[in-house]
């Protein structure tokens, strides 16, 4: 029975979880062990036939040695007796509502939105404690110049689908700086079958601020995200299941940015979802250099006038 109860706490998780963040590449079970590799993240809601709310996420990630050079690092954690490794990510993400081809705003629904970042991370993992702690430095823009609306449109085009017509009345141009922080700490281990984590975060600035608590395990053939980077690895091949509580302070996406008023349609504070749940279920497969992943993720309602969305998203690694 104590043999079961790992898989019993895995199953339970399942219909659980909460809102961590649209693209998070830095939680333990997406770990690629090595000090030199690359990443793309993409996210649609087209993999769940939908084509509402959060529609579009694109990120593409670099972890490199020569990046402890970037002067952004001072502002990142890296405690001493933790092994850190620094890199930078470009991330594009997009946001309509339920209706997309009328040119009228589309009250009580989500407003379109898109914004653009350039983000500085750090990993700092304690193999002794087996803990992580992950900080991360974003300054970018939301509003027309991050080029939402032009890149749904052209897609749309190619895929024959309607024409977004609302961008007209997206979130205006709004500075995005955000620091970023999140801890997980291994609570269970089952040889290399079987692992639970414990994951806090905290978000504060212009674009997303929030704080998250919750649990995420896997399941399956893996190697332990808590060991040096530079130790040998093997095939894995695992499921795993992130589940999250997010308390919403600020969402510009949906209010707007902090420092421009001018947006046409926003969303009022007595109408956003101070609680949300999400539930992220993928499988990763990684071989000598290669990682792959493909995950499904349920949101519940941000807004109370809308209504629960989901999306699929892939991602692809190359270590060097």
């Amino acid at each position: 029975m104590e043999m079961l109860r790992p898989i019993m706490m895995f199953l339970l998780f399942i219909p659980m979880a909460l809102l961590g963040q649209k693209i998070d590449n830095t939680a333990s079970f997406r770990d690629i062990k090595s000090q030199n590799y690359i990443r793309i993240n993409y996210d649609n809601d087209f993999f769940t036939l939908s084509d509402f709310d959060y529609t579009q996420g694109i990120s593409l990630e670099l972890v490199d040695s020569w990046l402890k050079k970037n002067p952004v690092n001072y502002l990142l954690i890296s405690p001493k007796q933790s092994e850190t490794r620094f890199g930078l990510a470009i991330e594009h993400i997009v946001y309509t509502p339920d209706t997309l081809d009328t040119y009228q705003i589309q009250y009580g629904q989500r407003p379109f939105a898109a914004a653009f970042m350039v983000k500085s991370f750090a990993i700092a993992t304690d193999t002794i404690h087996k803990s992580r702690i992950v900080s991360s430095l974003s300054l970018g823009l939301i509003g027309q110049g991050a080029g939402g609306g032009n890149m749904q449109k052209i897609i749309h085009q190619i895929t024959g689908s309607e024409t977004p017509n609302g961008w007209y009345y997206q979130i205006r141009n709004d500075l995005v700086l955000n620091y970023d922080l999140s801890y997980e700490k291994q609570l269970l281990r089952l040889n290399d079958f079987f692992s639970l984590q414990f994951n806090g975060g905290l978000k504060v600035g212009t674009l997303f601020t929030n704080a998250s608590l919750g649990l995420n395990a896997s399941l399956g053939i893996i190697n332990s995200p808590f060991t040096a980077a530079k130790s040998n690895t093997k095939f894995q091949v695992y499921l795993y299941n992130q589940a999250l509580v997010n308390a919403i302070g600020y969402d510009a996406t949906l209010q707007g940015g902090i420092f421009n008023n001018d947006s046409p349609y926003t969303i009022p504070n007595s109408d956003i979802e101070r609680f949300t749940l999400q539930d992220n279920l993928g499988i990763v497969l990684q071989f000598n250099r290669f990682y792959l992943e493909y995950v499904q993720t349920f949101l519940t309602r941000e807004i109370s006038t809308a209504k629960a969305h989901d999306w699929g998203g892939m991602r692809v690694g190359y270590k060097f």
